[in-house]
Parts: structure tokens; C-alpha cells; sequence
């Protein structure tokens, strides 16, 4: 049984679609990555036999337990939680091929290290703070230019744009705000023409703000609940874990 998990993913879909159309924009250029922290690998697999093979955990401990189930169907597998330096061999381990979430120099240099030893590279979106809570993990804005410019010399890293969590808040332009902070951010980059540098990812917008990323430029939307259900714990909580 889908339990809705297929009807979901069409609407999704639909949304992003209007969306673009909404803003001019081609739907091609709006990746849908499911967030699939809590939800079990037999209900994430519906999806994946679906066609959408995009998918992003929180934490190491999820990415371990589900690592088995998951591998025989294709995928992609990102990480978008606060990831802890002790926990850099395991996200090797699990196939990760990107980390959406580096946001300071000490997890970039540790990463870059064991890269190194692996003859392996990665890529990495840098998360950028843009709502300005203290319970939300990211650089400060002020000092994102400064945290690519530093990552852009460690060359197992490739910077393929940057990612936000916006505010989660019922207020659509202070949703905005965030949205267009990170754009800034990102013309701000491209135009300083940075060696190795890229800046074609924009990972922004969730379930409940999806449109307004999208509006403002979002290359890759993070949908879980509005697929998968409403989770066990809420997203406030989850996004403010000191764990991965």
C-alpha cells in the first residue's frame, strides 16, 4: 500500500510545477528532494520506485539504519542536518554525495582530511543562517563570502551552491526575506568568479514555503511532511537537534 505516498508526490509536483509557471521559470530547473528524516526505508522505497530518487536524511544514526533497505534501489542520497566532526568516516561510509550543511571551516578542513585518505571528493552546498535564530545552524550571512573563499581551497570539496532554512513562520515576507538573502548571497559569490566555485544550487523552501523559494530562485526544494505525513516529531524540534 502507498498510503497516499504517490497521490502526495503528484501533487508536489503539481505545486512546483505552477509555481514556475507562476515565475517564469522552467519546472527542469526545480529539483524535488525528499526529506526523509523518521520515515521508514519500505515507505521511502514507494517513492524511489516512483522515479524520484533525490533523498535527504538528518542524521548519521537514520542514514546507518535505513543504509541496507535503501541501496538496492537507485538514488542520491544528500545530508542536510548539523553534521559533527566524529561523524565525518560515517557519512563516507553511507554513500552521501553531498553535504547541504557545511557551514564552518573546522567540519570543512576535518572533511577535506579524511577525503584525502579516501581519494575520494564531495560535493557541499554551504548553509547560510539567513532567518537569524539562534536555534538554527548555518554561518551568519556577514561571513559566508569569507567561509567559500576558505572551503574553495580544499580541493576534495566541490562547492555547488548554497543552502537556508527559512523562518518558520506564517508571515510570507519575512519567509521572503530569507529566500532573497540567499540569492544575494549567491550573486554576491558568482560574481567574485571564485576558482572551482559554482553557485547553480539554491537549496531552499520546505512543505509550507515551497512557492516563495521557488519564486525567489530555488533550485532545490527539501518536501517531507507533505509526503511522507506528518512526523513524530515537529519540525521546530527537529531543526534545532544538536545531533546528527
Amino acid at each position: 500500500m502507498s498510503d497516499g505516498i504517490l497521490d502526495n508526490l503528484t501533487t508536489i509536483t503539481d505545486r512546483i510545477k505552477h509555481a514556475c509557471k507562476a515565475s517564469g521559470r522552467n519546472p527542469d530547473e526545480v529539483k524535488l528532494l525528499l526529506a526523509t528524516k523518521t520515515v521508514p526505508a519500505e515507505r521511502i522505497k514507494i517513492a524511489l520506485h516512483a522515479g524520484h530518487t533525490l533523498i535527504a536524511e538528518n542524521k548519521v544514526q537514520e542514514l546507518k539504519e535505513k543504509y541496507e533497505a535503501l541501496k538496492e534501489v537507485q538514488h542520491s542520497n544528500h545530508f542536510i542536518g548539523h553534521l559533527q566532526t566524529n561523524k565525518i568516516k560515517e557519512i563516507l561510509r553511507y554513500n552521501v554525495t553531498c553535504v547541504q550543511s557545511l557551514d564552518r571551516i573546522d567540519l570543512a578542513e576535518k572533511l577535506h582530511q579524511r577525503l584525502l585518505t579516501e581519494n575520494k571528493t564531495m560535493e557541499v552546498l554551504i548553509q547560510v543562517n539567513t532567518s537569524g535564530e539562534e536555534s538554527k545552524f548555518g554561518v551568519h550571512p556577514d561571513n559566508a563570502l569569507e567561509l567559500v573563499k576558505q572551503v574553495a581551497q580544499l580541493g576534495t570539496l566541490k562547492i555547488k551552491g548554497l543552502m537556508t532554512i527559512g523562518l518558520l513562520s506564517a508571515e510570507n515576507e519575512a519567509v521572503r526575506k530569507c529566500f532573497r538573502l540567499l540569492k544575494d548571497i549567491q550573486q554576491k559569490v558568482s560574481a567574485l568568479n571564485i576558482p572551482d566555485v559554482e553557485m547553480k544550487e539554491l537549496s531552499m523552501g520546505m512543505s509550507g514555503d515551497m512557492e516563495i523559494a521557488i519564486e525567489e530562485g530555488a533550485t532545490i526544494v527539501r518536501v517531507g511532511t507533505a509526503i511522507f505525513g506528518k512526523r513524530p516529531t515537529p519540525d521546530s524540534e527537529y531543526w534545532n537537534e544538536n545531533e546528527a
